[in-house]
């Protein structure tokens, strides 16, 4: 008799109303807008795209150099450089209508009421289906990481731009706090839908020869693979404390990081600097997934996510 195949596993997930073909999402700030890698890699395959940070009016980002690699990764201060919220849904939401994939905007400000009328604007915009909220980018000089570092502050801009949209809305939380679960906690009960940790790492590098910052805004934010084991703590004790979905970002350059941050709660995955040295990596890391659930006789996501083991 001949033996039936076992049916694929159920890679779908949930995310605030929001449901992804897989857990595979690409971080804002390492994939543009899409259009960028539309000739390298269908976007079709991704659970969903995560744009390049939005603010209400056009910004230039800092000076150059503004990108510097170490061992481990990358410091970056770009900057937040966009067209303006207005600039993106001309340029950027025509492209992106007509591809089969989610589209998470992330969006920032330097004051509260500009990440509620950027929320605004977005709302009901056709094409985009949530909102990631930058609140903890290292390297402007106002506003990012200020909102990300105070809980009071945290919960402000969430429940600011929760009034301003019906849109579900994901906070992107910075790794350099005492208390990852309080601030998780803060900003669900603020309205969010789902939480994404971490933010890159606030870092600095030196010209040891001239002994000056590399970095013409003198210091960036670490990302990489130097981060990742931060990242899967952080997400751990986030999952634990509050009961909306749980994006784990950091490091992920493979299958098994991104399984990492699964097992420890994650109930999805981005993934970032590794998109620029192979921007196929994404396919790579749901093959993975789906291959490691096939190992283990896991039908649905809900069998990996939160499977941690602690002794």
């Amino acid at each position: 008799m001949t033996k039936t195949a076992a049916p694929p596993p159920d890679l779908a997930v949930t995310i605030g109303g929001l449901r992804l073909r897989n857990p595979v999402m690409v971080a804002s700030g390492t994939f543009g807008y899409g259009v960028e890698y539309a000739d390298v890699m269908p976007l079709a395959e991704l659970g969903a795209i995560v744009v390049k940070g939005i603010s209400l009016a056009p910004c230039a980002g800092n000076a150059t150099p503004r990108l510097v690699e170490v061992p481990g990764g990358l410091v970056n201060a770009i900057g937040l450089q966009n067209p303006g919220v207005e600039g993106f849904i001309a340029q950027y939401m025509p492209f992106l209508r007509r591809r089969a994939v989610p589209v998470v905007v992330n969006i920032w400000g330097r004051r509260i009421e500009e990440y509620a009328e950027v929320a605004a604007r977005l709302d009901g915009v056709p094409g985009v289906h949530a909102l990631e909220v930058n609140i903890s980018c290292p390297n402007i000089k106002d506003g990012g990481h200020v909102f990300g570092t105070r809980l009071d502050a945290a919960a402000a801009v969430v429940a600011a731009v929760r009034a301003n949209t019906r849109l579900p809305i994901m906070p992107k939380l910075a790794p350099n706090v005492s208390d990852i679960a309080a601030f998780a906690q803060a900003v669900e009960a603020a309205g969010a839908d789902a939480v994404a940790l971490i933010n890159s790492y606030p870092a600095m590098v030196i010209d040891v020869e001239t002994r000056r910052p590399v970095l013409a805004n003198v210091s960036g934010g670490l990302s990489g693979p130097a981060i990742h084991p931060i990242a899967v703590k952080l997400v751990y004790e986030a999952a634990r404390a509050v009961q909306i979905p749980v994006i784990g970002i950091g490091g992920v350059s493979g299958p098994r990081e991104a399984l990492e941050f699964l097992i420890a709660g994650a109930s999805a995955v981005q993934i970032g600097s590794a998109n620029f040295g192979d921007p196929a990596v994404a396919g790579r890391v749901i093959e993975g997934i789906a291959d490691y659930m096939r190992r283990h006789a896991m039908s649905s996501m809900r069998d990996l996510i939160g499977s941690l083991n602690v002794l």
